[in-house]
């Protein structure tokens, strides 16, 4: 058994989605393991990771409407020292999650078809983020 981990950085341009399969896709191939559990954590309180369409955008745009309308800004919220957009960043966060695991077999990322890892940014300006990601297999 073997192992790999890094801490990547992503910068993103504000609220929005920001596709990383590639690069995790080119972090798994320089490990040179070929079976395995990938396993990914956004190391933030006011970003996620999710596993979403890559062919349309619309899927993104409207995912990002919808978590709009479930923490909106306009909220009656006792956080607010970081600004209107703080806490509602922190529900979506938590609505979306801030860890995946994935399958790794042939050394590839076992995602289907039509799958794509994003950083989710939930807060209105950019930011850099963090994802810790390890490996473990063979």
């Amino acid at each position: 058994m073997r192992q790999a981990s890094a801490i990547l950085s992503f910068d993103t341009p504000g609220r929005g989605f920001t596709d990383i399969t590639r690069t995790m896709a080119e972090w798994l191939a320089g490990t040179g393991i070929g079976e395995g559990l990938l396993t990914l954590l956004c190391r933030h309180t006011s970003a996620s990771l999710l596993i979403q369409e890559n062919a349309a955008r619309e899927v993104r745009l409207d995912l990002a409407a919808w978590l709009d309308r479930l923490a909106p800004e306009d909220g009656d919220y006792l956080h607010d020292e970081e600004g209107p957009d703080d806490m509602p960043a922190h529900l979506k966060a938590v609505l979306t999650g801030v860890n995946l695991q994935i399958p790794v077999i042939g050394g590839r990322m076992a995602l289907g078809t039509w799958q794509g890892i994003y950083l989710a940014e939930h807060r209105r300006r950019p930011h850099r983020r963090e994802i810790a990601v390890h490996l473990v297999g063979a």
